[in-house]
């Protein structure tokens, strides 16, 4: 067990197994707020919670609470876990506390008919999802040694993105056969199955660090210190994220609204096309995720993001103008590509340059640009749809919004430049390696 106040990475490796234990959580994690989206869109779109032309900033606006919690949250208690010690280690008391609050808040939004009561809950989820993911997303950095990096972050980007695809197939199941409160409770059963795996197949990592005898309200607002500021390449990084994971998020929080008024399909049709569109990009990240780790072990991170990127433009651009269906589904598939590629190798990246013995912090805030990213995506995207489109929800609108997503991604570049990328070749070796070979 390493100590916290040395910021070196571990230098044991990890067995396979325990490298999927620690990322199939993200499975359920992500298929929660996917899920979420598509049967939100799903019963704005066609059960008349809302008039005609509204659905867009109806979505925002149900959205945005949570998304605000999330990002104060997330970096908050990932602070403070970096400092707990407890019989089950820092990181999973948050992680077993989050994840049963979060089936007791997606069940509130199962039984709720109005939109106030459906937005109070999505903001007590977003509380309870944060508590356990700011916590668990400092195992990487606790427990994963610098030449199982490209591999552990290709393993979080698979189950970060087959998470969504789940979460989006249950979510396009519900809209096609109408069972919008069994697929939000299928949600939460997914994912307290996950924090079980994690619970009893992760082990802790570092020691806690020494609070020196401070508050925990001191610890709490450690998280927001100034220092923070000095990290350049972390905040550039942030930043990026933001807008290369907003460009995606307008295809996949308006896909329910791109389908009927685009391409004219109905609610069921519109289930069954939203399914093999998740199906896509599944094949699409299964397909990228693992090789372009591995790529950008040997070539750098930036230069396979700036890659996936540019495939990202390409995949939505077809969407956008995609005169049918199965035009539209082959951008769509582009587009899985891309984010497999993407969440793989920016996860990476992100974990080689952020300060090991703060790791709770640091990917908390990092998320910040994860929470608020899809929140941000319907807010900018949904408005132009609903400005595009007007109250006769012409099919213009969801395609001027697809078009601002492609300058997302070419904004997302753009940001990532300044980010200073550790080299290949500084990478510690493990002391345990050097021993192996005898040098």
């Amino acid at each position: 067990m390493l100590d916290a106040t040395a910021g070196e990475r571990p230098t044991e490796r990890l067995p396979n197994r325990q490298l999927v234990a620690m990322s199939l959580y993200w499975f359920g994690l992500s298929s929660i707020f996917a899920g979420l989206t598509a049967i939100l869109g799903g019963r704005l779109e066609f059960t008349g919670l809302v008039g005609p032309g509204e659905a867009g900033r109806a979505l925002f606006l149900t959205t945005i609470g949570g998304a605000i919690i999330a990002i104060l949250v997330q970096p908050t208690i990932g602070s403070i876990s970096d400092y707990t010690t407890s019989r089950w280690g820092r990181r999973k008391p948050y992680i077993v506390i989050g994840s049963v609050l979060d089936v007791v808040f997606l069940i509130g939004i199962a039984t709720s008919n109005d939109l106030i009561s459906i937005a109070a809950f999505i903001t007590l989820l977003q509380f309870s999802s944060n508590l356990a993911q700011g916590p668990f997303q400092g195992y990487v950095p606790d427990l994963v040694p610098a030449r199982q990096v490209g591999l552990a972050s290709a393993l979080v980007g698979l189950f970060q993105i087959l998470g969504n695809v789940g979460g989006f197939a249950i979510g396009a199941l519900a809209i096609a056969t109408e069972q919008f409160a069994l697929g939000l409770v299928s949600l939460g059963v997914i994912e307290l199955a996950t924090m079980v795996i994690v619970f009893v197949g992760v082990r802790e990592g570092r020691t806690p660090k020494d609070r020196a005898g401070r508050s925990w309200l001191s610890i709490a607002g450690e998280a927001w210190g100034t220092d923070i500021l000095r990290e350049h390449s972390f905040l550039w990084l942030v930043v990026s994220r933001l807008a290369i994971l907003m460009g995606g998020g307008v295809l996949v929080n308006l896909a329910p609204f791109y389908l009927p008024r685009s391409h004219g399909l109905s609610q069921q049709e519109t289930g069954t096309a939203y399914l093999a569109m998740v199906a896509l990009v599944a094949l699409g990240t299964v397909v990228a995720v693992v090789p372009s780790a591995r790529i950008s072990d040997r070539i750098g991170r930036k230069k396979v993001i700036y890659a996936s990127c540019a495939i990202a433009a390409a995949g939505l651009g077809v969407v956008a103008v995609a005169p049918t269906v199965p035009i539209a589904f082959a951008g769509v598939a582009l587009y899985g590509i891309s984010a497999g590629i993407f969440l793989a190798v920016d996860w990476a990246l992100m974990t080689d340059i952020i300060p090991k013995a703060s790791s709770g912090r640091y990917m908390g805030m990092s998320n910040v640009a994860t929470a608020s990213s899809g929140v941000l995506a319907v807010a900018v995207g949904g408005s132009l749809m609903d400005v595009v489109g007007g109250p006769a929800e012409l099919g213009t609108g969801p395609r001027a919004a697809l078009v601002m997503a492609v300058v997302l991604c070419g904004v997302g570049a753009l940001l990532l430049r300044p980010v200073e990328e550790p080299r290949r070749e500084d990478a510690p070796v493990a002391a345990a390696e050097v021993a192996a070979t005898g040098a």
